[in-house]
Formats: C-alpha cells, sequence, structure tokens
C-alpha cells in the first residue's frame, strides 16, 4: 500500500501519554456522538487477516511486542490499520473510554465520542480484545473502573472470576511456603 501523510482531524492530535507513549488528544471540546477521526488501512479478507494476525502473535511471542491494528469489518472484510500514516491508530485503549469505533454504511471506521470530551482529554476506546491470553495484555488505562487488562467489557465478570481464583491459589501456594519454612525452622531449633 502506498505511503501518505499522516492522516489529520480538526479535533484531535498526536502527544505524548502517560498510557502508552503517544495517543490522541482533543484539540478542542467535542460533543458526545461527534465523528473525530476515521480509522484507516488496507482492507483485506478474513484469509488475509488471519495470516497477518497469525504473523503478529508469532512475531509477539519473540519479542514481548503485540501491536495489532486488525478490525472487523464484516463477514467477508477487516481493516488492517497498521500503516504510519492512519493517526487513529495511536488512541489507546481505556477500560472507562471517551470513544468508540463505529462503523458506518460504507464500511469505514470512525472514532465517535460516546460522551462530551474536554479539550486536552485524552481519547481512548476499549480495544475489546478477547480473555484467552489476557495476561500478555496488562492495561495502564489508570480509570477508576480498570479491570487490570485490555479485555472486552463482555469479559470482565469471567475475568474477575480467573483472577480472584488465581490469587487464591497464589495465597495458598505461599501459606503452604509460610508453613515449610516454620517447620524448618522449629527442627533447626531441636538441633
Amino acid at each position: 500500500m502506498e505511503e501518505r501523510p499522516p492522516s489529520t482531524s480538526d479535533w484531535a492530535e498526536v502527544r505524548g501519554s502517560e498510557v502508552h507513549g503517544r495517543g490522541l488528544f482533543a484539540l478542542k471540546d467535542i460533543p458526545e456522538g461527534k465523528y473525530i477521526i476515521e480509522y484507516l488501512g488496507e482492507r483485506i479478507d478474513k484469509e488475509e487477516s488471519d495470516r497477518r494476525g497469525n504473523t503478529l502473535f508469532d512475531e509477539s511471542q519473540e519479542t514481548g511486542g503485540a501491536q495489532v491494528y486488525l478490525f472487523t469489518l464484516d463477514e467477508n472484510w477487516d481493516l488492517d490499520g497498521n500503516f504510519g500514516w492512519n493517526t487513529a491508530r495511536l488512541v489507546n485503549h481505556s477500560c472507562e473510554p471517551n470513544c468508540e469505533a463505529q462503523i458506518d454504511d460504507e464500511l469505514r471506521i470512525w472514532l465517535t465520542a460516546v460522551q462530551d470530551i474536554r479539550c486536552d482529554e485524552e481519547l481512548s476506546f476499549n480495544y475489546g480484545f478477547g480473555i484467552d491470553d489476557y495476561e500478555r495484555h496488562p492495561c495502564l488505562c489508570g480509570s477508576r473502573k480498570c479491570i487490570g487488562y485490555i479485555v472486552g467489557e463482555e469479559y470482565w465478570p469471567e475475568l474477575r472470576r480467573i483472577v480472584k481464583k488465581k490469587k487464591a491459589k497464589e495465597e495458598r501456594k505461599a501459606a503452604k511456603e509460610r508453613a515449610r519454612e516454620k517447620k524448618k525452622d522449629k527442627k533447626k531449633k531441636f538441633f
């Protein structure tokens, strides 16, 4: 795909972000429902999307990185936004987002305000990742509703159960280890 100048918006610009290096920030107050910026990229079929997604997954296993910019458009098409000129790809995840990605009738993806957004506020949306490999995607959004991982809100109840169960298991293991150490210390006192 040809190289282009970065996409722009009258509503937002790229700035440094505490969430993840760079992000998109409101240039002025943005009203709820406003289309802010289009998420651009290459329209690809599902087979190519799977191939690219699997390649990125394999790469992330080796490098620890996981920058995936694939969006589902419909049952036949996805959009790969992994291009430097797709400024919208810099919008960070939040568990308490102020935007969402909406697909219009022409299968164009728009970052849209789901609430009024103040000038200089960072734009965010929930990436909606699945729960299967949640541990590989810790969340740094810092919102008061943060679940700790980048997963879709529909997975939060299940994730809470998994995390609670895992924490309880770790606590039991730590208690057993403390008991062993205590027992070992008692034996040392008798000798």
